[in-house]
């Protein structure tokens, strides 16, 4: 089974909808032999690259302050039933993640997923700034990576190519918006969904993949 995961890394219902899926795959029979691939998508790509305040930019896209609080709330109770912890009391920018879906796409595909895990905890747990460089060097470094050598990658604009590639296909696909899952490039659920229901995506594309 390969799945693809088109998310961005400030988007909380990717979080969630990530833990769902791992929940899904440990529940299920076969779980233990997908393949995830993690593709890029930027829920804002006209950030400038040092991000912005986050308030500032939730406040535009909400159509003012007074809804950041009731949506932030909805997320963290969503978050919360998922297994996932929310502290937007901590988060004051939001980022450009350019940086680190380039970062994404230089680590081998068995470390992806924890290296995901571990920006968006850094971002919607610690508040980190994660459009930094050196943030995002200094959270592949505790994940055992060499942040030096990933440092001189970025220098040399690696990624980049496949970035752009991931962006095209989303566009391609027609999505609109994450998290979006691909299975065996066949099936495609958008949505944060809850485990019981990805588990018989799962379910129906093995069947079906294995009678063809």
């Amino acid at each position: 089974m390969q799945i693809d995961i088109y998310s961005d890394m400030v988007c909380p219902w990717c979080r969630i909808g990530k833990q769902n899926l791992m929940n899904a795959l440990a529940a299920w029979k076969d779980g233990d032999q997908a393949v995830i691939r993690y593709r890029a998508y930027q829920l804002d790509p006209d950030l400038p690259p040092e991000g912005k305040p986050f308030r500032e930019a939730m406040a535009k896209k909400m159509g003012g302050v007074n809804q950041i609080a009731q949506v932030t709330a909805q997320v963290t109770q969503a978050g919360a039933a998922a297994g996932v912890l929310f502290r937007f009391e901590h988060v004051t920018r939001m980022p450009n993640t350019l940086l680190a879906h380039r970062l994404t796409a230089l680590l081998a595909l068995d470390k992806q997923g924890a290296w995901v895990d571990a920006v968006m905890k850094a971002y919607f747990e610690d508040g980190q700034d994660i459009a930094l460089k050196e943030v995002l060097l200094g959270i592949a470094a505790e994940l055992g990576e060499d942040p030096e050598a990933l440092g001189e990658r970025l220098d040399r604009g690696e990624g980049k190519l496949q970035v752009k590639t991931d962006q095209q296909e989303a566009a391609r696909l027609g999505i609109t918006g994450v998290p979006f899952f691909v299975f065996n490039n066949k099936y495609a659920l958008s949505g944060a969904y809850p485990p019981e229901q990805i588990i018989k995506v799962l379910e129906q594309t093995a069947a079906e993949s294995s009678t063809e």
